[in-house]
């Protein structure tokens, strides 16, 4: 992933870091330990820039609704679920997303009550915006849902239906949908493993809110920690972290304190994403964002905002250019998160800024369907990444994970390929090219993560982190894309997943 040696024939690593790569007509000098690769390609290690890994690591063994077509089938399976749920503990399951059932209608307490009277049952949607409650969970909280930001829906009758939104949704969650932090670190150690298998050296963590710094401090503590982290911590805590004279960038080689995240919006499955014709939910103004910015260049942190629709990238654009003149002479990299629908003029104020995009290739087409029916109408452009790279922008591509896999190898075929089904590629000429979905997922992150001079890349002086593949994904053709697979991964020179020989 460096243009003046796109290729070597060999890679001499000593220690944790890369010391030399070898031409077609070189040999490699003499050392310890040889491994012919027998044909495979190395590629630098796949960074996830946005993944919620401590709640993908526990949703590995939750109720899983993805790909349900209906609410009755939804219901089966949380009925199928009952059996193994603990006495007197949640059932927790994720992924449903009504606007993909037939006929899509939205779930109400009577479905789960109807299964689960006495169990407290909380399935939360698919973009993470909504939970689905029934009566006994609603119950723990005594009538406490209603906060600004939220939304609580309600039947004819005024009563709730058992659907929460935004941060009536988040504010149920933290306060009354118990999980214990044993449980998050035993699903986290099991899945730094899974996500080694996929590739994966390093994350960019959104689970700042949840208190993830604490889990991951206890794996490194453990030496259980087989990837590099980039934590983030909410935005409000900007004025805390500046008391105590944190900045971003602290911390050790595995985990680093990295930026502080903040709302602009809901998402386009709740449709509660800010639009220009009025529509949706606000979490964060302009104005609430302009402070935040300006709170976090103070701590000496960037900041990285979620925005969905195109009125919250616009908003979102305007505050950092409010607050440039605080934020660039720090030389803080800001991003925007999602930045799924953009007008058409705000696309190059991104690069114009010094502002990052931080997306989702694998949206794209999971997301088809929804986008073409509520945003079909717009002149704006949902998930437009070839728009964005020749403006100039900084992409970067991650999964979103759990709302999609946390499968770095998968993303890069949707950013390829505009579709992951058997239908035709969706919104063709926004896709790239193998090699600049590879960038998003190898170089730009570690740009983001303001470690360009040692990660993203395999040259000398930079760390040993990489993916063995069975293929050079480069040289494939795009039917071939969905057979590449990763053989091995490796982490500052220690094999994390299957070790050679092979």
């Amino acid at each position: 992933m460096d243009s003046s040696l796109p290729l070597a024939r060999s890679l001499a690593l000593a220690g944790d870091r890369v010391v030399g790569g070898v031409g077609t007509h070189e040999t490699m000098l003499p050392g310890p330990e040889r491994v012919d690769l027998g044909g495979r390609c190395i590629v630098p290690g796949f960074t996830d820039s946005h993944v919620h890994f401590a709640t993908w690591a526990l949703a590995q063994g939750e109720v899983r609704l993805e790909g349900t077509r209906s609410l009755e089938e939804a219901v089966t399976r949380v009925r199928e679920a009952l059996d193994a749920a603990p006495p007197g503990r949640w059932l927790r399951g994720r992924g449903w997303r009504s606007g993909d059932w037939s006929p899509p209608v939205e779930p109400t307490k009577g479905e789960l009550d109807a299964i689960a009277p006495d169990l407290p049952v909380a399935m939360t949607a698919r973009d993470s915006h909504s939970v689905w409650l029934n009566s006994a969970a609603l119950a723990r909280a005594n009538g406490d849902l209603h906060v600004p930001g939220g939304v609580v829906e309600v039947d004819e009758r005024g009563e709730p239906t058992g659907v929460l939104r935004e941060e009536s949704c988040w504010h149920f969650r933290d306060r009354y949908i118990e999980t214990s932090d044993d449980e998050y670190v035993e699903a986290m150690r099991e899945g730094v493993k899974l996500a080694a298998s996929r590739g994966v050296t390093a994350v960019h963590d959104k689970d700042g809110w949840l208190g993830a710094l604490r889990f991951w401090q206890r794996l490194d503590g453990e030496r259980a920690l087989c990837l590099r982290v980039w934590q983030s911590l909410p935005a409000e805590k900007a004025d805390e972290l500046a008391e105590v004279d944190v900045r971003s960038g602290l911390g050790g080689p595995l985990l680093r304190l990295g930026y502080l995240k903040a709302f602009m919006d809901g998402t386009l499955g709740s449709q509660t994403a800010r639009m220009l014709d009025g529509s949706g939910v606000e979490i964060t103004s302009r104005e609430g964002l302009e402070h935040f910015i300006r709170r976090a260049a103070h701590a000496g942190f960037p900041i990285a905002v979620h925005a969905i629709g195109d009125l919250a990238n616009r908003e979102a654009l305007d505050a950092f250019e409010a607050t440039r003149d605080e934020w660039q002479p720090l030389g803080l990299r800001q991003r925007i998160e999602h930045a799924q629908l953009l007008a058409p003029d705000d696309v190059p104020r991104f690069a114009e800024l010094g502002v990052a995009a931080s997306v989702q290739f694998s949206h794209a087409p999971s997301d088809r369907d929804l986008a073409d029916r509520f945003w079909g109408g717009t002149a704006s452009e949902p998930y437009a990444f070839r728009s964005l790279l020749h403006a100039g922008v900084v992409l970067a591509n991650g999964s979103d994970a759990p709302i999609e896999e946390l499968d770095p190898l998968e993303g890069i075929r949707a950013g390829v390929l505009r579709t992951l089904d058997e239908r035709e590629a969706w919104r063709a000429e926004q896709a790239l090219t193998a090699e600049q979905a590879l960038h998003a997922t190898t170089v730009a992150p570690a740009w983001l993560a303001r470690d360009e001079r040692r990660r993203g890349k395999l040259v000398p002086g930079f760390l040993a982190d990489l993916v063995v593949l069975d293929r050079d994904p480069l040289a494939c053709g795009p039917e071939e894309l969905a057979e590449l697979g990763v053989v091995a991964t490796m982490v500052g020179g220690a094999w994390t997943h299957n070790p050679p020989p092979w």
